[in-house]
Parts: C-alpha cells; structure tokens; sequence
C-alpha cells in the first residue's frame, strides 16, 4: 500500500501521511467491508481513493493536455521498447519524471491493473482521455529510459 501511495503522491513523506489516513479509514469502516472482494483489494481502493481526495483537498487540478494532433509513431517504435533494458529502479525513475496526471494513469493502470473504465470513473476523466494519457505517458516513459541508456553509454 505504501508504494500505491507513493506512486500516486510522488512524495515520500505525502505518501506516508496517506498511507497512514488510509489505515485509520479502513480501521473506522471495518464494519463495512462486505467480502465482495479480498480484503487487500478494499484496502487499496480506499488507499487510492484517500490520495485522490488528499489531491483535490490540495486543489490541485490533474493536469490533462488535450491532444491537438496525433504524432506518428515510428514504425521501428516496437522494436526501440523491446530493446530497452528495463529495470524497475530505471522505470520508478522514469515515471516521477512524468507530469502527474499521466503519471497517476500510468500508476493506476499498468501498476495497480485498473481498466480505463475505472480509472474515468475514480478521476472524473473521460475514458478516452485516461487511454491518451496513458499512451503518452507510456511514450514518455520509453524517452526517458531511452535517454537514461545514452547517458550511461557516454558514461
């Protein structure tokens, strides 16, 4: 649970702040757990939900850049991301350099497994803009590993 939060927060000490209101929630609602589901996957969706809300407290507004044109991808892009050598140091890395509304749909999704039905549904975002903001954040994402080789080749 603390890397959901940290993921989500991009801070160590927000995140175990979050991480620590998420627990005392789940403590107060224990009565309320239904065993729908497993009690790790009511524990996480009230840990996501508590950084959200920690975020819109903050007023800070998720960032979503509406796409003025679609790029052309390369047609050699899937044979650039299988040669990456991908680390998750090297991923964790690459992902707090994301901004953070496509970093929190990159977290939520590839990360925590939620589909981008869910992920509209918990950030009040169109379905259609949490899969171009996953996209890009994926495409980021294989820049910045693909600049972190470079540099250790020069290194």
């Amino acid at each position: 649970m603390f890397n959901v939060c940290w993921r989500m927060m991009n801070n160590r000490e927000e995140a175990e702040d979050m991480l620590q209101e998420a627990f005392a929630q789940a403590f107060m609602k224990l009565d309320s757990f239904r065993y729908e589901s497993s009690f790790g996957a009511w524990l996480k969706r009230i840990t996501i939900n508590t950084c959200i809300n920690a975020k819109n407290k903050r007023k800070v507004e998720l960032t979503f850049i509406d796409e003025m044109h679609r790029f052309d991808q390369p047609e050699h892009q899937e044979n650039i991301e299988e040669e990456l050598q991908l680390t998750v140091a090297g991923i964790t890395k690459a992902m707090e350099k994301l901004p953070e509304g496509g970093r929190i749909v990159f977290s939520l999704y590839l990360l925590e497994g939620y589909d981008h039905k869910e992920i509209s549904q918990i950030l009040n975002i169109t379905e259609s803009t949490s899969k171009s903001q996953f996209m890009r954040a994926k495409r980021r994402v294989v820049e910045i590993l693909n600049e972190q080789k470079a540099e250790s080749y020069e290194n």
